[in-house]
């Protein structure tokens, strides 16, 4: 992994996030989970790089959120090894199983000491900003409560400083 100054990304962030997907993995080297995830935003907030993740709060992956400062954001392209991997990140809970076992995925600490991983094309290390709920009460556009109900709770927002990029 080299370290990259995020001013030199130019990937296409529709493309990125809702096609390529991300790997959310936040915790420790020594104790950590990841999952899949197919919306969230980069961009400008608060006069810094920014990145918008929605977890929802019975995911595994909560939990460690909530306990650290930093999560990472891993790109990991679209070979089918990697769809793979995203496929089990997103189908598997690691309460039930070892997610690196399965996709083998080979993590490494970043700088700061969070986890990303060998196979990842980029990789955003990210402090926690900013944390709030979707509320079912403030849908403009009716459309939308068709993601919740049987699916799962609301998702919590996460508003992350991206401190670190890495290829």
């Amino acid at each position: 992994m080299e370290k990259i100054d995020i001013k030199r990304l130019n990937d296409n962030v529709f493309d990125l996030i809702g096609k390529e997907w991300i790997l959310i993995t936040a915790g420790s080297c020594d104790h950590f989970n990841m999952m899949t995830a197919s919306w969230g935003c980069l961009g400008w907030l608060w006069n810094r790089p920014v990145a918008v993740i929605f977890v929802r709060p019975e995911r595994y992956t909560h939990d460690f959120i909530e306990r650290s400062e930093c999560v990472t954001l891993s790109f990991l392209g679209n070979s089918p090894e990697m769809r793979e991997a995203y496929n089990i990140c997103g189908s598997k809970s690691g309460r039930d199983c070892d997610k690196v076992v399965a996709t083998g995925l080979k993590p490494v600490a970043t700088e700061l000491g969070n986890v990303a991983y060998e196979q990842s094309r980029l990789t955003l290390e990210c402090r926690k900003l900013y944390k709030d709920n979707i509320k079912p009460g403030s849908f403009i556009e009716p459309s939308i409560a068709k993601w919740y109900g049987d699916k799962g709770g609301y998702h919590d927002v996460y508003v992350l400083e991206i401190l670190n990029a890495y290829e």
